[in-house]
């Protein structure tokens, strides 16, 4: 006869504890399959670190030669401006006979040309260069422009408002007549100004070259960048 409160056939043992459904898995078991399907966070970083280290020192060294690149064109340009103001001065001084503040007006005639030539070609030339917008004519012609505009007739006109104020004040020459200021002026400058189609020429000449240069130089690093990635 069985015992009451008790079914026949059960657990004394089985009292509180909740089966494990059939549809269901240990959580330990599940996370032992999951680990096992995929690799670990540190096998993917040890694959990926040398990957992307790598693709950094290739960045970088790209970078290096970019700025290098950069600073050597804008610099040589630079450099042939200020030597065209310092040329323009001296002729200029001559021409009017200035000998005061020599020092002023070298300083200002080697400085302004060589910045403002630097400025202009990065924008004109450089930045151009590197968003991929302009030819090898292109890059020459622009190249040449910066050259003229900033290298022989911004330095020009420079110098001939620098002196001609100072001829002036101290009164070195005549004073033109009424009326006839500029003539009077291109008149007594006639030789000086005809000097300046040197640097102009030279300028020219240069130019074209450094454009061409440029150009060449950014495309074989960028073509060597692109095989190395």
């Amino acid at each position: 006869m069985a015992a009451p409160g008790r079914e026949a056939g059960a657990d004394p043992r089985g009292k509180g504890v909740v089966p494990v459904g059939a549809g269901e898995m240990p959580k330990d078991i599940k996370m032992a399959t999951y680990t096992r399907g995929q690799l670990s966070p540190s096998l993917r970083d040890k694959e990926l670190g040398p990957m992307v280290i790598e693709i950094i020192e290739k960045k970088i060294e790209y970078l290096r030669k970019e700025n290098a690149l950069n600073i050597r064109g804008t610099l040589l340009v630079g450099t042939a401006a200020g030597f065209s103001g310092i040329l323009a001065n001296f002729l200029f001084r001559h021409c009017f006979k200035v000998k005061h503040d020599a020092l002023k007006t070298y300083a200002s005639l080697t400085t302004l040309p060589f910045l403002s030539t630097l400025v202009t070609y990065k924008l004109l030339v450089t930045d151009a260069l590197y968003s991929g917008n302009i030819s090898v004519e292109e890059c020459a012609l622009r190249s040449s422009l910066v050259g003229i505009v900033c290298g022989v007739l911004y330095p020009t006109g420079l110098a001939f408002s620098k002196n001609g104020r100072l001829a002036v004040k101290y009164h070195t020459v005549p004073l033109p007549p009424k009326g006839r200021v500029l003539h009077h002026w291109l008149m007594l400058c006639q030789r000086d100004i005809k000097g300046m189609l040197i640097p102009l020429a030279f300028q020219i000449v240069f130019g074209i070259y450094q454009g061409i240069q440029h150009y060449a130089v950014f495309q074989s690093t960028l073509e060597e960048t692109v095989h190395e990635d």
